[in-house]
């Protein structure tokens, strides 16, 4: 099948499901309002002002789209630098989850501009690029879309994959419908991967490889240790500077329960021992909740906003933008969505954070981090939950261990920064031209 017919089949399917994506908002919506609002911004539709919506949109002079709260997270250093190179320089960063909207809003306020991803059919994506008019558009790791490539190329819009990575199961299933990833591969002006593997992978699939260079992880860019004490320091305060704490970050469902048998088997050789739980989706806190209490455990919520008791064994994480800090207040972290087949997550602010990482098997999102930490001895990796409760009882029984752990942790984060310098020389050509100024000079001679 020629890139084309595979394009105009991805569009058909698109159409066809579009009434079932609209219907899964509406119902994602039940328990977190946010899906709810705002969806015409996912049609292009919407119009408005400030921080969110089209009109501070229309005199962008970058846009920035970035998934959810990890990719967001991953942006941070690229865009701090955008702003502080150029602070006149409009930038618009999209998301498709309100997780990541409020990430974004956290971070940056008003400084930056948000709207919801816009659908990737043709005419949606169009509709958008007519109210923002880009000069540049950069992608955060690895989201693909074809239309936006095929609608960005027929007006001349140079567009990176930045931070670009690229596991071997993701590039296996991009391989099944080769044509159509060639064809949207082919259509990026540069691909910044983090590392040679990624690359690799990104060529065999269809990317030019003299458009493609290896700038290394954002995420070793993203956050000092400096930067988190004071609020670590009275975090822990709040858990009891004596107890000893491990955290279960970033959890998928069906991870929660084999965290608590964890604890309670911790619990019989540390009795005062305390699990913060941060589950990974907010709308899941409830539920988590309500496990807790089925596992019979006493425990407090960080939405209390209080002291935990000598008695609670366990502090849910039911808030958003705090994770660094817990990772920075605790003793020990467990990274979560690798216990289950969802590829983990980012185990380095726990690294940065000077604290041992465990992380079940299931890690291909971040196969080469963990591959450092484990190399380095700053990371343990188990196969099930029998495992990551013997791996909890060994390091807290042994604290030069778990110190030696964190230690060699931050030494493989700082010995791999500088992948933000390495991108924006990559990056030059095309914000060299991607300035508000230059936008605003142009305007003023047309109106002359």
């Amino acid at each position: 099948m020629s890139g084309g017919m595979a394009l105009a089949l991805y569009t058909g399917l698109w159409r066809l499901a579009l009434p079932l994506v609209l219907a899964r908002l509406y119902w994602r919506g039940r328990q977190q309002p946010a899906y709810r609002q705002r969806i015409g911004e996912r049609l292009a539709w919407a119009s408005g002002g400030g921080r969110e919506g089209q009109g501070r949109a229309s005199r962008i002079a970058i846009w920035i789209h970035a998934v959810s709260v990890g990719e967001v997270q991953a942006a941070e250093p690229l865009i701090r630098r955008l702003l502080e190179t150029d602070p006149a320089r409009a930038i618009l960063v999209t998301t498709t989850t309100p997780t990541g909207a409020e990430r974004l809003r956290a971070l940056f306020g008003e400084r930056v501009a948000h709207h919801y991803t816009p659908f990737d059919l043709p005419g949606v994506m169009a509709r958008f690029l007519d109210q923002i008019e880009p000069r540049l558009v950069i992608v955060m790791e690895t989201e693909i879309w074809p239309n936006m490539l095929a609608v960005l190329e027929q007006r001349a819009i140079p567009v990176a994959l930045v931070n670009a990575r690229l596991s071997a199961r993701s590039a296996r299933g991009y391989a099944r419908l080769s044509s159509l990833t060639r064809q949207a591969l082919g259509r990026f002006a540069l691909i910044a991967a983090q590392a040679p593997a990624d690359a690799e992978r990104f060529i065999a699939l269809g990317a030019r490889r003299e458009r493609v260079q290896v700038t290394g992880s954002l995420k070793f860019d993203v956050v000092r240790a400096e930067d988190l004490a004071i609020g670590a320091r009275e975090v822990r305060r709040l858990w009891g500077a004596e107890r000893p704490v491990w955290i279960a970050a970033s959890t998928h469902e069906g991870e929660e329960t084999q965290m608590l048998r964890a604890h309670q088997r911790l619990l019989a050789h540390y009795p005062d021992a305390l699990l913060v739980l941060v589950p990974r989706h907010p709308e899941r806190f409830e539920a988590v909740a309500t496990l807790i209490e089925r596992q019979g455990l006493a425990f407090a919520r960080r939405s209390q906003a209080r002291a935990v008791a000598s008695n609670e064994s366990v502090y849910l994480g039911d808030s958003m933008g705090e994770l660094t800090c817990f990772l920075a207040a605790s003793d020990l972290a467990f990274i979560g969505g690798s216990l289950v087949p969802r590829g983990g997550h980012n185990p380095l602010e726990a690294s940065v954070a000077g604290i041992p990482v465990i992380l079940g098997p299931q890690t291909f999102n971040f196969a080469a981090i963990v591959q450092s930490l484990r190399a380095a001895g700053a990371a343990e990796q188990v196969e099930d939950v029998a495992a990551l409760s013997q791996c909890l009882l060994d390091l807290f029984d042994d604290p030069e261990r778990r110190a030696r752990m964190g230690l060699r942790g931050r030494d493989v984060v700082e010995r791999n920064r500088g992948a933000l310098e390495r991108l924006l020389s990559a990056l030059a050509p095309w914000l060299a031209v991607a300035t508000t100024s230059d936008r605003s000079a142009e305007a003023t001679s047309e109106r002359d």
